[in-house]
């Protein structure tokens, strides 16, 4: 069965984050939508490289559920994530149904805003710490807690990205995807 993953991005998306993301995961076979949270058009990262979205926000909430829903983090996009009602709305209603959500570096404060990451363990970047609830708080590349998937920093996105693999698929999966990529697990 297909898995269906959320990717959304607006302006200043850590462009290693989402895109080792979106990469690995189609590896893996998953249905990936990177979605522009600011309509139709290339979104420009922090690095000022532009993405094209395969399709709006709007348009890819209205083929909810997911899956997964994961967001890169970057500057401003984490506080575009955080502050957008439509995908705070799809975040709870992920998290309601017992779906996987994660973020990475400075997304996670978008799971916080959600109330997703209370009582949990998680990390984030460093500097968002202090956004972050400080019960569970951990300074470790990636931590997994139950649905709940969060990482550092953009050096850890691909650990981050196969931690979104194993979720979806297992650990077969990972071994299988990683044997070309050779990435340091």
């Amino acid at each position: 069965m297909t898995k269906k993953v959320l990717v959304p991005v607006a302006k200043g998306f850590e462009e290693i984050e989402a895109l080792t993301a979106v990469d690995i995961l189609r590896r893996a076979g998953a249905q990936v939508v990177l979605a522009g949270c600011e309509g139709e058009g290339a979104v420009v990262g922090r690095s000022d490289i532009s993405v094209m979205p395969d399709k709006s926000l709007d348009a890819a909430l209205a083929e909810a559920p997911y899956d997964l829903i994961a967001l890169p983090g970057g500057l401003p996009n984490a506080y575009t994530l955080r502050d957008d009602d439509r995908l705070q709305e799809a975040l709870k209603a992920q998290a309601g149904r017992g779906g996987l959500v994660a973020a990475i570096c400075a997304a996670p404060v978008a799971l916080a805003e959600a109330g997703l990451i209370e009582g949990k363990t998680k990390t984030s970047h460093p500097a968002v710490k202090a956004e972050m609830p400080s019960e569970g708080y951990l300074e470790e590349r990636v931590v997994v807690d139950g649905q709940v998937i969060t990482s550092r920093s953009p050096g850890t996105a691909m650990e981050f990205a196969f931690a979104l693999v194993r979720a979806l698929f297992g650990e077969d999966k990972v071994e299988e995807v990683n044997a070309p990529v050779f990435a340091r697990l």
